[in-house]
């Protein structure tokens, strides 16, 4: 075993690791609830995600869980996320447009009726 003082910074460590992984995990948590609702287009309540999202951004920030940098990152990324969202999703916004038929060129369709000809008549035979 280590010294004494070895021992209680391992205890320290361990406490601090718990509480930031802890922390660490709320913050990926309420970023992808974030961005969950600006796909589905739920413009409103992500507005209210974006807020708690950097709020905790914010606070695992100052607590030192996350560097400063790091958070101001996580936080640009999402406010310019909501700004380019649309009030509805896209998929729903624009529908598609039916598949039309083939059309097949003139002298593709000659010579199949001319091939078919021929093998109606080699048939008759």
């Amino acid at each position: 075993m280590g010294s004494k003082s070895a021992q209680k910074a391992a205890r320290a460590s361990g406490r601090r690791r718990e509480r930031g992984r802890a922390i660490r995990s709320q913050v990926k948590t309420t970023i992808d609830n974030a961005e969950k609702l600006i796909t589905k287009g739920d413009i409103e309540a992500a507005r209210v995600a974006v807020a708690t999202a950097v709020s905790t951004l914010d606070k695992a920030a100052e607590k030192k869980i996350l560097h400063g940098n790091n958070a101001a990152r996580h936080k640009s990324r999402l406010l310019k996320k909501l700004a380019k969202a649309p009030a509805k999703p896209q998929a729903e916004s624009k529908p598609k447009a039916e598949p039309k038929p083939k059309v097949e060129s003139k002298a593709k369709a000659e010579s199949k009726t001319k091939a078919d000809s021929k093998a109606k008549a080699e048939k008759a035979d």
